[in-house]
């Protein structure tokens, strides 16, 4: 690809309200032994590791050897407002950007960048860190709670890689954190679990409550985590709201579906979606919400007056 085609396609994903980067796939190797040596060092834990980390593939797949780039893609989305009725009352619950719609912006995104192309490259779904690529890309920058902020849409976006055979000349960028941050102290002070801190750069994700709350239901909430921090049906989102970099995008959020009293109660209950009424089971695929399903009835209960 030219740098005429490359920009070409910058351009076109930009019109579609999207920005992106092209920059070499051999950068992967470098962002392995990063990842691995701050594994190493003790700074990140081995749950957080074998979670995330391990699963993550740091170069051309077996489905296209001959990939030479990483498309990076950043697709602003907002949070999602799901009520549910119970005891009377309609109980308003928060989805924090990132959890909904993602197989659908990937989807939507992949046929951009083949349309746009006139399908000469292939553009195949990358299972790497995909918010560490976005900042090293230079399409992103880290907030002092270690969540990757996007021009004007702060963390409201989701970040899509994909690997592919045609060129690209970004350049790679050093990890850093946003200079706004460097003065600013108030997703610290907000954090329920004190995971972030200010003695380094990395959270204590082991505390992070994001990182509990998005276990299977069976798994129990450890004993320190205090019910009255859970603020969002999945995820945590307090060190978002009072960041000064989403002050144009906190009011940003989507009408998700409503869930009659009996449709929570089958909810709480963790019946399986093929297990629940044809009504309830469209609202949840509708929204991509059926992968919530095994987190749902444990992470509900602490919202929901029972």
């Amino acid at each position: 690809m030219s740098d005429h085609e490359e920009q070409g396609l910058l351009t076109q994903v930009r019109k579609h309200h999207y920005e992106g980067r092209i920059i070499s796939v051999d950068h992967l190797e470098d962002m392995k032994k990063e990842l691995e040596d701050h594994y190493r060092r003790g700074a990140i834990a081995e749950e957080i590791y074998q979670k995330y980390i391990s699963r993550f593939t740091f170069g051309p797949p077996r489905e296209l050897p001959e990939a030479v780039s990483l498309v990076v893609i950043a697709a602003p989305q907002p949070m999602t407002r799901v009520v549910f009725c119970w005891k009377g009352k309609k109980i308003p619950v928060t989805i924090p950007p990132t959890y909904l719609s993602e197989t659908r912006t990937r989807r939507t995104v992949k046929k951009l960048l083949s349309e746009v192309t006139h399908t000469k490259y292939t553009f195949l779904e990358a299972s790497v860190p995909e918010k560490l690529v976005a900042v090293h890309s230079g399409l992103a920058a880290y907030g002092r709670n270690n969540i990757t902020y996007f021009s004007e849409m702060g963390s409201f976006y989701i970040p899509l890689v994909f690997f592919s055979d045609l060129q690209g000349t970004g350049s790679w960028h050093d990890i850093h954190m946003m200079e706004s941050c460097q003065k600013c102290s108030a997703c610290l002070k907000k954090c329920p679990t004190h995971a972030i801190t200010s003695e380094r750069f990395l959270i204590n994700a082991e505390r992070c409550l994001t990182l509990h709350n998005e276990k299977p239901s069976a798994v129990p909430f450890p004993q320190w985590v205090d019910p009255s921090w859970h603020n969002c049906l999945v995820g945590c989102m307090q060190c978002q709201y009072v960041c000064p970099e989403n002050r144009k995008a906190t009011n940003w959020v989507e009408e998700g579906p409503v869930f009659s009293e009996d449709e929570t109660a089958l909810l709480l209950e963790g019946f399986l979606l093929e297990e629940l009424p044809s009504e309830t089971a469209e609202k949840l695929t509708h929204f991509e919400m059926e992968v919530l399903l095994d987190i749902i009835p444990r992470n509900l209960k602490m919202l929901l007056p029972l």
